[in-house]
């Protein structure tokens, strides 16, 4: 059983050890908490699920019965980590985003390259029954050329954090939603397009309390051709779309709930001269599927299905995202 400690214990980390500990290629023995306070506040969650808490990242790195990391960290720690982590041998898993920039990506890359340990990134949209099915029908060439993407992803649920939770800040989250949803559909774009071009960013202060901007619309250009038009919103009860246009048919997946507490999904297809066909898909635990695809890498079982070229290309793009949010310019996207 391929062993980790997850690091950082907020939200996501909560939800992450209770679905490790349903697998059976990956467990987790210990939790990284570096604030005390919350640390000491941890005792009856380590109790029901039978982990150890420590307080120091390095701890965990130094110990060699740990094999991988589990990053659920605030995002601007996250390069300076998989850099640690890599350095000390342990394979990584990182929420996303990876980094904010693209000299950060790239240095952590090569420190895990280097010292030959895999790294898994928490995209687990890419790993979604519909979302597989839907890139499946992309690649197989039925519906033709990719044209234009059309994606949301929206939610409300952070209108209930505090105004200083670093969810929130201008540091962690410069575009507003982009780090917490938007990014999501920027890996997905990249997924069916490649290197992005250049983008145009608008974020806004249109219906809540976040002064960092709870309405988002981009337009990002692709090398290769194509359009992707990405919306993200906090200030709105959860929607969440994706779906891509080509030049014989369509193909579009719709979220029936937030992925917290997922309903399954619809997926609806349309081919020219042909009827519109529409499939339902139950729910199906596609962080978990995502962290034992991280399993199988380290123990060099299969090959990470998300390559490293695409973590480099989403990054790279949302460094010009964060530019042009700020700026209100078109940004070309640095390759």
């Amino acid at each position: 059983m391929f062993n980790v400690a997850v690091a950082g214990m907020g939200w996501w980390g909560k939800i992450i050890v209770p679905q490790l500990k349903t697998s059976s290629k990956i467990s987790v023995s210990k939790v990284v908490e570096p604030n005390a306070a919350a640390a000491a506040g941890l005792g009856d969650f380590a109790r029901t699920h039978s982990v150890e808490i420590v307080t120091d990242l390095n701890d965990v790195l130094r110990d060699p019965a740990i094999q991988g990391v589990v990053l659920c960290t605030p995002h601007t720690l996250h390069a300076d980590q998989i850099v640690a982590a890599a350095n000390a041998g342990k394979h990584v898993f990182c929420e996303k985003p990876l980094s904010m920039n693209r000299a950060d990506v790239l240095r952590a890359i090569k420190a895990v390259n280097d010292n030959k340990v895999a790294l898994a990134v928490g995209h687990e949209k890419r790993f979604e029954p519909p979302i597989l099915e839907a890139m499946r029908i992309i690649q197989s060439g039925e519906l033709g050329t990719p044209l234009q993407i059309e994606a949301n992803f929206s939610q409300d649920k952070f209108l209930a954090l505090a105004a200083d939770n670093w969810r929130l800040s201008g540091k962690e989250a410069p575009a507003g939603p982009m780090t917490a949803t938007g990014i999501h559909l920027l890996d997905l774009s990249v997924g069916v397009f490649g290197e992005a071009e250049r983008v145009f960013a608008s974020v806004k202060q249109l219906g809540s309390q976040l002064v960092n901007g709870d309405t988002l619309a981009i337009l990002v250009t692709f090398k290769k051709g194509g359009h992707a038009l990405l919306s993200a919103v906090l200030a709105t009860p959860f929607d969440g779309r994706f779906a891509v246009y080509c030049n014989k048919g369509w193909v579009e997946v719709r979220d029936k709930t937030h992925p917290e507490a997922p309903e399954g999904w619809v997926l609806t297809k349309t081919v020219r001269g042909g009827s519109r066909t529409v499939q339902e898909f139950p729910p199906a635990p596609n962080v978990l599927a995502n962290l034992e695809a991280f399993a199988d890498a380290a123990e060099g079982r299969a090959p990470y299905p998300v390559p490293q070229s695409q973590m480099i290309a989403n990054i790279s793009a949302l460094e010009a995202i964060f530019q042009s949010a700020a700026t209100g310019a078109i940004v070309d996207v640095v390759s």
